[in-house]
């Protein structure tokens, strides 16, 4: 229950602070590795449930106090019993090998490159163009200028020359035959609304 660095004589008072003697409105549960001492008294409202506090080290200041989970369990009766020395000290361990341990692994992340930074240059290849198994895909070239024209029916003056309909012994297209140029086929295309008279009414 004491702390290794009390002294003898501190903790056989402590250990007989720690009897629950009938006449004994309180009495010691434990102490920290920080000096706090922990208590526990009978509350005159509920007479069968013992009432737990704290008592601070007055070598520390109040700022500086810190209540380690295990007491703050046992402070809220969420464990019975209360911490020992020992466990404690192995907790303390406990922490100082993760802390070591979190350091490592900082250290192996930064240590990796990261996405953040900006890609180099070489580092990083150029987009893929063709595929790499072709598959029978053969790349197209493109033509030269007219070079189907020119091989489906020939220069531009033959091309002219099969246009025109004279020379082809076809006679040319009249402006009746374009649908645009028919007029008065529709019979309601002259149609005008005629005026209204009213007629005498009956009565």
């Amino acid at each position: 229950m004491s702390s290794p660095s009390l002294s003898s004589f501190k903790r056989l008072w402590f250990k007989w602070k720690s009897l629950k003697l009938p006449w004994r409105k309180r009495w010691l549960a434990g102490a920290d590795l920080a000096g706090n001492t922990f208590w526990e008294f009978k509350d005159t409202i509920s007479s069968n449930r013992l009432r737990r506090i704290v008592q601070y080290s007055p070598k520390t200041h109040y700022a500086d106090i810190q209540i380690s989970p295990q007491w703050h369990q046992w402070l809220r009766y969420t464990r019975p019993e209360p911490p020992s020395i020992p466990e404690q000290q192995y907790d303390l361990q406990r922490q100082s090998q993760l802390k070591h341990l979190a350091r490592l692994a900082d250290e192996r992340w930064a240590s990796k490159p990261s996405f953040l930074d900006s890609p180099k240059a070489t580092s990083q290849p150029g987009p893929a163009t063709l595929p790499r198994d072709p598959g029978g895909y053969v790349g197209q070239t493109e033509p030269d200028q007219n070079e189907g024209v020119r091989n489906a029916v020939g220069s531009l003056g033959e091309v002219s020359e099969l246009e025109d309909p004279v020379k082809e012994g076809r006679k040319p297209a009249k402006a009746r035959d374009n649908p645009w140029h028919l007029k008065g086929r529709n019979p309601g295309e002259g149609w005008q609304p005629e005026s209204w008279t009213p007629g005498a009414s009956k009565r």
